[in-house]
């Protein structure tokens, strides 16, 4: 298979490559590997970077979601409402934790659930809502809370895609009670493998955290409560250190490309998403088309690399069938249309060009009735 000339994305290491490297080594040469000095410290500096008193680092982002589910007494017999556009594991993280997913349709422009579909999916039975800020897009908080507030609803934010994302000027995961983060490889803080984290505004909450994900140990060997097995581990800690201070310049770098692409994209025979808010974190670059496959195909033969993030709404996944979604026409839409175009800090501006000439020159074919 010949490799693209523009790849979708590029993990090897660039401006931080000496300081994984040394990161890398020290942990080696400490001996630690799990749940030591370097979880802790980069607790602190990522609650810090993230505007949230408290971070509390375990082993991927779906356990981040479940866990703060958890730690606010969310499982058996209630309702989590949440997106249909995010990747499934949003709502498995809610079928772990216990409780059910119900969806809420997205609104058209910003991506993110819908804060008024939210109110009509309440039921006597619901008891949290999970935002997800899709794209590094985030979604409408002030609505979504002030919602949460008059039924009395516990929020916990799905970050997962939105480091340093801010939502009318205030960072995302500040809002609710939690914010759930990954740093799967491919995200905007990305480790070597698997690894997430959670930031609570109180203390209790997450002391609470701290203790589930350590299978709700409350001293050595004495388990208070059915915990899990999600710490993380002291590599992956100290490469999140390594790379957080250069996050703040990569985040720039993306909403610089993605600035670009909006310019290159105005004559393109596309829908570009409009940037709701200046705080999005552009961790991906989405474009709708609803011949999104052909154009797809018409990228490939150009050697651009793309992806569809997500051909299928999480309602419509077969794992999910047994909650009974409800039908979510929006995203059922919205989902057929998706296309993610190239995005990351070391691309170049001259890639983005060349990209955006080749959407513009896609020729969408005419559909008679």
């Amino acid at each position: 298979m010949t490799a693209p000339r523009i790849a979708f994305l590029s993990l090897h290491p660039g401006e931080d490559r000496e300081a994984v490297d040394a990161a890398i080594q020290r942990v080696v040469t400490s001996g630690w590997f799990v749940l030591g000095p370097e979880v802790d410290a980069f607790e602190a500096e990522f609650a810090a970077a993230s505007g949230a008193p408290h971070a509390v680092a375990v082993g991927n982002g779906t356990d981040a979601i479940a866990l703060a589910l958890r730690a606010l007494d969310i499982g058996p017999g209630d309702e989590v409402i949440t997106s249909p556009l995010s990747a499934a594991f949003s709502a498995l993280a809610i079928l772990m934790a216990g409780a059910r997913p119900v969806f809420a349709d997205i609104d058209p422009e910003h991506l993110t659930i819908d804060p008024y579909a939210i109110e009509a999916a309440i039921t006597p039975w619901t008891r949290a809502v999970l935002p997800v800020h899709l794209y590094g897009q985030p979604a409408d908080m002030p609505a979504i809370m002030a919602v949460a507030r008059r039924h009395r609803l516990a929020v916990v934010e799905d970050c997962c895609q939105a480091h340093l994302a801010t939502c009318a000027g205030r960072p995302v995961g500040t809002f609710g009670d939690a914010g759930a983060f990954s740093f799967y490889p491919t995200k905007n803080l990305g480790a070597l493998g698997d690894a997430g984290a959670v930031v609570v505004r109180e203390a209790r909450l997450a002391g609470r955290l701290r203790r589930l994900r350590n299978g709700g140990q409350t001293a050595r060997a004495v388990h208070g409560e059915a915990g899990v097995n999600s710490r993380m581990d002291e590599l992956q800690a100290a490469v999140l250190r390594a790379r957080l201070p250069y996050l703040a310049r990569w985040t720039a770098r993306r909403r610089g490309l993605a600035a670009r692409y909006r310019e290159g994209l105005l004559t393109a025979p596309v829908t570009v998403p409009p940037l709701v808010d200046p705080g999005h974190a552009c961790h991906l670059f989405p474009i709708r088309s609803p011949q999104r496959d052909a154009l797809r195909t018409f990228l490939a033969g150009q050697g651009i690399e793309t992806l569809a993030h997500y051909p299928m709404p999480i309602s419509r996944q077969p794992a999910l069938a047994a909650s009974s979604p409800a039908v979510c026409a929006v995203a059922d839409r919205v989902c057929a249309e998706l296309l993610s175009l190239p995005l990351y800090p070391a691309l170049s501006g001259e890639a983005i060009d060349e990209v955006s000439r080749a959407v513009r020159a896609f020729a969408p074919v005419s559909v008679h009735e």
